[in-house]
């Protein structure tokens, strides 16, 4: 949290992470897909739920061990797009490419 007016870089860190959540939500193409989630050299199995330019929701076993920073690869459409995990949920995660 921000105190006496001064804007910490975790502030402004935080602040851009949710214009970036609110902006990647909007107007993304669901799909059911197929996708790895690579990093290092593992590999982690999902299911891309919706996706555009900017992000894409990723459905996974468990978003634990996943790194913050990831490529997602969609071997269907020969798509490899690298990013930033912005949120994890139970089994869900969201992800903005750069």
């Amino acid at each position: 949290m921000c105190r006496g007016g001064i804007v910490s870089r975790c502030c402004r860190d935080e602040a851009i992470i949710r214009e970036m959540r609110r902006e990647s939500s909007e107007s993304r193409l669901r799909v059911f897909k197929a996708g790895t989630i690579e990093f290092g050299r593992a590999g982690i199995d999902c299911t891309v739920r919706n996706i555009n330019d900017k992000g894409a929701t990723l459905e996974v076993a468990s978003p634990i061990g996943i790194p913050p920073e990831i490529t997602l690869y969609v071997a269907t459409s020969q798509l490899r797009r690298h990013g930033y995990i912005v949120w994890r949920k139970e089994k869900r995660i969201g992800v903005v490419f750069d």
